[in-house]
């Protein structure tokens, strides 16, 4: 085998339970549908964003229901700040997006949550000028000093759009931060949404790379296609990981939208993973142990 492969799940891939904070309940799917670990959202929701001030106590909550259900916590997808731009020509609104760096890294330092996902939107909402990408790696910079100082680490997601829509344009901001606490969380299914060379920039990745998602996209349509009707080419990208001998945590990325369904798909969409995964060489670890 050329790797050993831990499988997990988004949050929004699966339903949320009757009671908002019963995380029993929504990590005993995690573990039905065949999953080692999920990753936590915290988005642009008013709902979302709350996670952001949880007390300690919260934190520990959300962790032991975890535990109880022997699921583990991949990371958090700190995808909120596509709202709130760290690259903002508004002073008050980096400001917020620091802040909301911080408050992060506390919470994933209290739940035990190794690794936060950074979205790689420099200000989303805001028309483009050529001095965004700077003020994006200065607050990137001063939050990866906090992230060292509480032992989480910070991966940057390629993304769709403009901004960070490549592993090299990522790696090129890791350099200039030059953070060990700073490195890459790739979404393969983005690259080939750019049409992209997938294999080139994984290749450019080897060895910086924290965790990989995997979804499903068409050029332009980066969200809600379904595993395996995309055009992303699962199996090739695997056979580059392979060469790599890559190990680690894969997370299927998915928006199911509380479907009476969801548990199905999901487990539809991890078989063909795994399929891809061990026609690759690749061993999928049994979250059973």
């Amino acid at each position: 085998m050329s790797g050993s492969i831990t499988l997990g799940i988004y949050e929004k891939a699966l339903k949320s339970p009757a009671e908002p904070d019963d995380w029993d309940a929504f990590m005993s799917q995690v573990a039905a549908d065949g999953f080692t670990f999920m990753d936590l959202s915290i988005d642009e929701s008013d709902k979302r964003m709350a996670r952001l001030d949880w007390t300690a106590a919260q934190a520990s909550t959300f962790r032991q229901a975890a535990d109880r259900q022997g699921v583990q916590v991949g990371g958090i997808c700190l995808s909120c700040h596509r709202k709130v731009g760290p690259g903002s020509a508004d002073p008050a609104v980096r400001r917020q997006a620091y802040e909301i760096f911080l408050k992060a890294i506390d919470l994933a330092h209290e739940a035990g949550i190794p690794l936060i996902q950074v979205a790689g939107y420099y200000a989303y909402y805001e028309d483009p000028d050529p001095d965004q990408r700077a003020r994006y790696v200065e607050v990137l910079a001063r939050a990866a000093e906090y992230a060292a100082q509480a032992g989480v680490m910070l991966g940057i997601e390629n993304v769709d759009g403009n901004d960070i829509t490549s592993i090299t344009k990522g790696l090129a901001i890791c350099d200039q931060v030059g953070s060990s606490w700073l490195s890459m969380y790739p979404d393969i299914g983005n690259l080939y949404e750019q049409e992209l060379d997938a294999v080139a920039e994984l290749r450019a990745g080897a060895g910086r790379m924290l965790a990989i998602h995997v979804k499903d996209v068409l050029p332009g349509q980066p969200r809600r296609i379904t595993m395996g009707e995309g055009c992303a080419d699962f199996p090739t990208a695997f056979a580059e990981l392979a060469r790599q001998s890559w190990s680690g945590r894969i997370m299927l990325e998915m928006w199911n939208d509380d479907s009476d369904q969801a548990d199905q798909i999901v487990a539809n969409a991890r078989k063909k993973v795994e399929t891809w995964l061990r026609g690759a060489d690749m061993e999928v670890l049994d979250p059973r142990g």
